[in-house]
């Protein structure tokens, strides 16, 4: 008999509620960033490297997001990494999402529409995270890479997060992607935010234990599940 991976160990309910949250995070997730970059007032590190590679490519936005996640995926292999279920799906749909949500709200808005949108976007991303990482089937391709290199070099989060947004940044700039106000408050915000929306959403596993077999205490969630961890400073669904 096939036996399941572990992050699908669950009974029917809690699966469905899990799988529910996961796409609807995804989706929101992809539309989160819309509202930002329609804003126009800047955007998060990795969406100014987006960017910047749309105007010196001309591919849309949400091709460019699932190739750059691809590449990504790549320097996983050197540091063992393994994808779950969820970076997968995170990697094939935040862009399509994305697409979705530019295609929904149009450019050039008026200064108080962008104001909005640019505070909202960051909201609605933070709860996509806790969304999307309460479900619990694995992290982001970018945070994959993140707490990967954490654990491989010993180094703080901080300073690998940094580090990398740092690089990206740099690199998206000189592509010609958007840095301004709003990357700034990107950075001070979406943290603190995450930190509120993650433990709102996560979905408690206790009945996975019990599914997996008689011999686990259904009180305590099955230790061979690989969940990502619960960082307040990262921007996990990334």
């Amino acid at each position: 008999m096939l036996r399941l991976p572990p992050s699908f160990r669950d009974s029917g309910r809690v699966l469905t509620r899990r799988l529910v949250q996961l796409y609807v995070g995804l989706f929101l997730y992809g539309m989160g960033i819309a509202m930002i970059v329609r804003g126009e007032l800047g955007v998060a590190p990795w969406d100014v490297l987006t960017q910047g590679i749309a105007k010196q490519t001309g591919m849309n936005f949400g091709l460019i997001t699932i190739l750059t996640s691809g590449v990504v995926l790549l320097f996983w292999i050197p540091i063992r990494q393994k994808p779950g279920f969820g970076t997968l799906m995170n990697a094939l749909l935040v862009g399509p999402a994305a697409d979705v949500g530019l295609w929904l709200i149009p450019e050039g808005l008026d200064l108080w529409a962008r104001i909005l949108l640019l505070p909202g976007g960051i909201v609605v991303l933070a709860i996509a995270t806790g969304l999307y990482i309460g479900a619990h089937f694995g992290p982001g391709p970018r945070d994959g890479l993140m707490t990967g290199l954490h654990r491989a070099t010993g180094w703080r989060i901080w300073i690998v997060r940094t580090g990398i947004e740092a690089i990206v940044l740099a690199i998206g700039w000189l592509l010609g992607g958007n840095v301004g106000l709003g990357t700034v408050l990107f950075a001070l915000t979406i943290g603190p935010l995450c930190g509120w929306a993650i433990p709102l959403f996560a979905i408690r596993r206790a009945d996975a234990s019990a599914a997996a077999g008689p011999h686990l205490d259904p009180a305590v969630p099955e230790p061979s599940r690989p969940e990502p961890p619960l960082i307040p400073d990262d921007s996990p669904a990334n």
